[in-house]
Formats: C-alpha cells, structure tokens, sequence
C-alpha cells in the first residue's frame, strides 16, 4: 500500500513544474497589451478629444467626457504594432499613453 501512495505523489511534482516552466515564457511574450490614457498637455485637448473621437468612435460629447476622466482605459487586448502606433499618436499630439 505505501508504493502506490508514493507511485501517486511523485507524478504530481513534475507536473506542477512543468506548468511553471510554461507559464514564465507566455509572461515574457506578450503580444496584446491594454492602453491606458493617463494625461494630456492643457492645451492639447481638443486634438486629444478628436483623436479619441475617431478612434472610439464615440460622440463628440462622449470623448470629451472620456478625455476629462483620465486617467483612463481607451482599449484592450490591442496587438503590440497596432498600440504603438496609437502611441505614437496621442504622444504626438500631446498626451501620455501607457501600455500595460
């Protein structure tokens, strides 16, 4: 009795770190990230507010809102190249994106 008591233990460690292995390299390729509004210079907001408006496509009203509360989340699970380039954009008009 105390073999197949040992015999049903032992498989269950390995197991458990392979799933560890596993798990460590998905974290380091991460490929869809969360963007993040967090501010905006004071006198670049109606830019940011078109910019949102377009790209949320949401009402004018609603981006102006959506702008006023950040900091913010503007869209998740977007692909690395596609967030950088929206990145690129609201920094160049003026507002601080993050990508998480």
């Amino acid at each position: 009795m105390p073999m197949a008591s040992s015999f049903g233990a032992a498989p269950a460690a390995p197991t458990a770190a392979v799933v560890e292995e596993e798990a460590a390299p998905a974290q380091q390729e991460k490929t869809l990230f969360n963007l993040k509004l967090q501010s905006f210079e004071a006198g670049s907001k109606p830019k940011i507010i078109k910019e949102i408006k377009s790209m949320l496509g949401l009402s004018l009203v609603d981006s102006k809102k959506f702008v006023e509360s950040t900091p913010k989340m503007m869209r998740e699970g977007v692909p690395k190249e596609e967030g950088e380039k929206i990145l690129e954009t609201l920094k160049g008009l003026g507002g601080v994106v993050v990508m998480e």
